[in-house]
C-alpha cells in the first residue's frame, strides 16, 4: 500500500518540525515537505504532489484560506487540505471549509489524533464530528442566512433518497448511522454517497455539509 504523502504548511518552524517528527514516526505516512507560508504551500503542492496538506490559517504572504482555495480549486485536484487551528471555534475555520478544506484539527492534537486525521482526510472522508457540524451549520446561519438559488436548483439532480442521505450527512451522521436511520445496508449508503458527490460537483462529505446548508436543504433549527 502506498504511503500517504503529507505537506506541512505553517509559518512557525517549531510546529512544522514537531508535526513532521510525529507523522514521520507513523507507519504508512510520509512527510514530503514543509511550507513557510501560503504561497510556498501552493508552490510545493504543485511540485511535490502531496495527498494531504496540513494548513495553518494565519500565515504571511498568503493566508491558509486563499491557499486552500487555490490548491483545491481544480475540479480534478486530488489534494485534501486539513486546517490547523488553535481554537475549534475559530471564525476562519468556516471560511476555510467553504474554500474546500476537508476538515480541521487543533494544533495541540496528540500524535494519534494527528495521524488519524491525516488518514481520514486522505481516504476522502470529512473530519467533522457531529458536534462540530452542528456548530458549522449554526455559523452558516449567522453569516449566510439566505440560501443561494443556484445551489438550490442543483438539488433537483438528486433522487429523493439521495436528498435524504445528503441531509443526514450534513447532520454529521456516519454511513453506519445513516444506514440505521434509513433501515438499509451500509453499502447502500456508500453507493448513494458515491453518486451524490459527483452529481453536485463536490469533493467530500465536508463539502456536502456546506452545500446542504448553503442550498437551504438544512436549516439550523434544532442544532
Amino acid at each position: 500500500m502506498t504511503d500517504i504523502r503529507v505537506l506541512i504548511a505553517d509559518d512557525q518552524v517549531m510546529i512544522r518540525q514537531g508535526f513532521a517528527v510525529l507523522l514521520g514516526a507513523e507507519p504508512g505516512i510520509q512527510v514530503v515537505g514543509q511550507a513557510v507560508d501560503g504561497l510556498d504551500a501552493v508552490a510545493k503542492t504543485a511540485e511535490l504532489a502531496p495527498d494531504v496538506v496540513l494548513m495553518d490559517i494565519r500565515m504571511p504572504e498568503l493566508g491558509g484560506i486563499e491557499a486552500t482555495r487555490r490548491i483545491t480549486g481544480a475540479a480534478d485536484s486530488p489534494v485534501r487540505v486539513l486546517i490547523l487551528t488553535t481554537f475549534d471555534l475559530d471564525e476562519y475555520v468556516y471560511e476555510a471549509l467553504r474554500a474546500g478544506a476537508s476538515g480541521f484539527l487543533l494544533k495541540d492534537a496528540s500524535a494519534d489524533e494527528l495521524a488519524h486525521a491525516v488518514r481520514v482526510v486522505a481516504a476522502g472522508e470529512a473530519l467533522l464530528a457531529p458536534s462540530v457540524t452542528r456548530r458549522l451549520i449554526t455559523e452558516f446561519s449567522r453569516t449566510s442566512p439566505t440560501p443561494r438559488a443556484p445551489l438550490k436548483s442543483r438539488l433537483g439532480d438528486l433522487t429523493e433518497r439521495e436528498t435524504e442521505v445528503l441531509s443526514l450527512i450534513a447532520q454529521g451522521l456516519s454511513n453506519a448511522e445513516i444506514a440505521g436511520t434509513l433501515l438499509v445496508a451500509e453499502q447502500t449508503v456508500k453507493t448513494h454517497v458515491s453518486r451524490i458527490l459527483p452529481k453536485l460537483g463536490l469533493r467530500d462529505r465536508t463539502q456536502a455539509a456546506v452545500f446542504a446548508y448553503e442550498s437551504g436543504l438544512i436549516r439550523p433549527t434544532g442544532y
